[in-house]
């Protein structure tokens, strides 16, 4: 896995790209007019993109009909020197359709403890925990 970064202007606007070409905008968020996302702000992205695509991998096998998925995903960072990494990392799932909730609660289950290499990667340094909800009830 490779990935290459070019810088776009003077400032702190990056490109990154794939191998596919695919390609997202990092900037330095604190700056107005950022025309991209802060690094650490990609980070919780991330977690949310490799849990996501569990847990409606993980669903869709079991044949259970989503008509909509979202993630909402909060970082609480703590100081550490110079630099401010997460401490901890908070997914809610927000489900809906055709669902089993014990099989939806199941799938985030698999996904943070077994699958999402992201949370997995964070693992030994930031707490993760996760909420699921289908149909807009709490599981």
């Amino acid at each position: 896995m490779k990935i290459t970064l070019n810088r776009l202007n003077d400032d702190f606007l990056f490109e990154c790209t794939n191998s596919q070409g695919n390609s997202i905008l990092l900037d330095n968020t604190t700056q107005p007019g950022a025309k991209g996302v802060s690094p650490m702000e990609s980070v919780l992205m991330a977690v949310a993109g490799c849990s996501g695509i569990d847990v409606v991998s993980i669903l869709k096998k079991q044949r259970q009909e989503i008509t909509d998925f979202k993630a909402e995903v909060e970082g609480e960072r703590v100081q550490v020197d110079d630099a401010k990494p997460f401490q901890a990392i908070k997914v809610k799932f927000l489900l809906e359709g055709n669902i089993d909730a014990k099989k939806a609660q199941k799938a985030a289950e698999l996904s943070f403890e077994k699958y999402c290499s992201v949370s997995k990667t964070l693992e030994p340094n930031v707490e993760i925990g996760y909420e699921v909800y289908v149909n807009g009830e709490k599981i």
